[in-house]
């Protein structure tokens, strides 16, 4: 089964709040969002953001230059769905962020829990070109994944778990200066914990 076919299996299957992932307010991400100087006229790309809310909070706060990106068409219309008129604002793209053609550099690359499924070495090397590359000189990655303690599976598949450090080392030390870090306990749907890390990179010339 290819990488498309198991997220849009996921995606038809369950309603978006019932996935195991669900956040209704991305509170940490949007913490670090301000830390980073993001405007509202600031380039932002939302990797694997799918159905995901904070697309939402950013519209709602007057951003004006939002793109999201999901391997998943179904849950990028869900999204779509979800906001209405306001979905005109945003740029949707339909890829695999590894293969994706992408329209514009951007100040801020957000990704919560997209890398961590990059188990193959080759698939994260990319990934970290692809993330150099997209990001404006001084933009910022703020990119979560499972902490170390963090689970070793989530929808069917295998993940790679980080601390700050360990995820830093991966995307480039030399590429990339580790800003901030948080931990946060995720509590799924049904009620169980979830332990992740929030890493904020900022990048810096090589």
């Amino acid at each position: 089964m290819t990488r498309k076919t198991h997220w849009e299996r996921i995606h038809t299957a369950k309603e978006p709040q019932d996935l195991t992932w669900y956040q209704e307010a991305p509170t940490v991400t949007l913490e670090m969002l301000e830390s980073a100087g993001a405007t509202p006229q600031s380039p932002l790309i939302d990797v694997g953001g799918g159905a995901a809310r904070l697309v939402d909070h950013l519209v709602a706060n007057g951003y004006e230059n939002v793109t999201v990106l999901d391997i998943s068409s179904v849950a990028l219309d869900q999204s779509r769905k979800r906001l209405g008129s306001a979905s005109e604002t945003v740029q949707w793209i339909v890829a695999d962020v590894l293969e994706a053609d992408l329209p514009q550099a951007y100040e801020v690359w957000h990704d919560r829990a997209v890398f961590h499924f990059l188990t193959d070495p080759d698939e994260r090397r990319r990934y970290a070109s692809k993330l150099y590359g997209a990001l404006t000189l001084g933009g910022h990655a703020i990119i979560t994944t499972f902490a170390e303690d963090g689970p070793e599976k989530c929808s069917g598949l295998p993940c790679a778990r980080y601390s700050p450090k360990a995820l830093h080392a991966e995307l480039g030390a030399g590429r990339f200066r580790l800003v901030d870090s948080a931990r946060e306990t995720h509590v799924t749907p049904k009620g169980q914990e979830q332990r992740f890390q929030y890493s904020m990179l900022q990048k810096v010339p090589c």
